[in-house]
């Protein structure tokens, strides 16, 4: 029944991780579905691919900040 109304009335997100200042994941309230933000700033459903991708990113973002 969930997944009818993210079909009418499209998905409600919610933010689950902070990547990088550009780069979040998402998930939807309704149907749990995962996406997050591809590299032109679209959203794109959560892939294990992007989510490595996501966690090579964070890493990097972690360290670039304690160096400032």
């Amino acid at each position: 029944m969930k997944n009818i109304q993210c079909r009418v009335f499209g998905h409600y997100f919610l933010v689950t991780r902070h990547v990088t200042y550009h780069v979040k994941e998402f998930r939807c309230k309704n149907c749990n579905k995962e996406f997050t933000t591809s590299s032109t700033g679209n959203l794109t459903p959560l892939t294990p691919k992007f989510k490595e991708i996501n966690d090579v990113l964070d890493r990097i973002h972690q360290k670039r900040i304690e160096l400032d």
